[in-house]
């Protein structure tokens, strides 16, 4: 068998005939930076509510910048979310963004470089942003809801062993503006709850998150809900905790991501002239198995590098009906 690591299968329309395309992995592995051009992009663009501690979260994070020895490129111009300028950023940050920040062409930069690898770092009204934008409610993990007034809370922290916990204590007391969340993801990691019965106006319950992280479609991802007051900027457990998140969420720090090549696929022909193909599905290290809506059942061999008929069921396919679908067993190793 000819090993092939399929990442995406397509039939296409070409002048009227199907062809049948195989698109795969290159197997050149991704570029890396060096220590010496690590950035970040810090983002605090606002169409809506402007928090008064952007200043100093611009300035803390150019300090944090400046400790860990990498470089922070501060923004609030939309245009730098296009494929060539994201590529040369570790992570980018939301610094408490609101509003419709992205146009339509934008968004999809943001999205093709968190694919490629890229990092994320969501604070505080980061939550509070493109709300019309539901692949981004997925990446910052949660939708801002309400909140009460700005005091004093109780935060447990439920997983010390994170670098954006590693110095927090186990309980820590903090003023800030608790976000009350909707829309909450469930597969994120929770690294700090909030105590509702040690504050006012609290709507979550008992497991009430302030922090997380995860991987989204490809990307490294962290969020904060802390970060609304001008004095967190300079408080050194908030600074700690936001140094190790952005440190996650840059990868390696010796060795960062960029942005995939636009040849980092290969575009094989398998086959062409197909008679109205309509599903297919990988038998995985074996070939395509693929149907045409008139009962043709077809197979796509890799190491033979061609494709035979399997059989022909007899369907009715007058008015767009017919064979329309198919699927491989997910057991299909174990028990075929």
């Amino acid at each position: 068998m000819k090993p092939v690591t399929v990442i995406a299968t397509a039939i296409l329309l070409l002048g009227g005939a199907a062809t049948f395309i195989l698109f795969s992995s290159c197997g050149t592995p991704d570029p890396r930076w060096s220590d010496e051009s690590a950035a970040i992009l810090v983002f605090s663009k606002t169409e809506g509510y402007r928090h008064k501690s952007i200043a100093d979260g611009r300035d803390a994070l150019r300090r944090l910048g400046s400790d860990a020895g990498y470089r922070v490129v501060l923004s609030e111009d939309a245009g730098v979310f296009n494929e060539a300028q994201l590529a040369e950023f570790a992570a980018v940050v939301f610094l408490n963004t609101t509003g419709d920040i992205l146009d339509a062409t934008q968004q999809e930069a943001f999205e093709r470089y968190i694919q490629g690898g890229g990092g994320f770092v969501g604070i505080h009204a980061a939550a509070d942003t493109e709300y019309d934008w539901d692949w981004y409610g997925q990446l910052v993990g949660a939708r801002f809801d309400s909140h009460p007034k700005t005091q004093e809370g109780l935060l447990r922290v439920v997983d010390a062993g994170h670098p954006a916990t590693w110095e927090l204590p186990s309980l820590w007391r903090r003023v800030d503006e608790w976000y009350n969340f909707r829309n909450i993801v469930p597969d994120s990691s929770v690294l700090i709850e909030i105590d509702e019965s040690s504050y006012s106006g609290g709507t979550n319950g008992e497991h009430h998150p302030i922090a997380w992280y995860r991987v989204y479609d490809g990307g490294r991802v962290f969020y904060t809900a802390m970060g609304h007051t001008r004095g967190s900027y300079e408080a050194p457990g908030f600074l700690s905790h936001l140094a190790g998140g952005l440190a996650w969420a840059m990868g390696d720090e010796s060795a960062l991501h960029a942005m995939p090549e636009q040849s980092r696929f290969k575009r094989e022909i398998l086959d062409q002239n197909l008679d109205e193909p309509m599903e297919l599905d990988e038998i995985p290290g074996e070939g395509i198995i693929f149907i045409e809506r008139r009962g043709s059942v077809k197979f796509h061999d890799f190491a033979l590098g061609q494709t035979r008929v399997l059989g022909k069921l007899d369907v009715f396919y007058g008015h767009e009906d017919g064979l329309l679908g198919l699927a491989v067993d997910p057991d299909f190793d174990d028990n075929h």
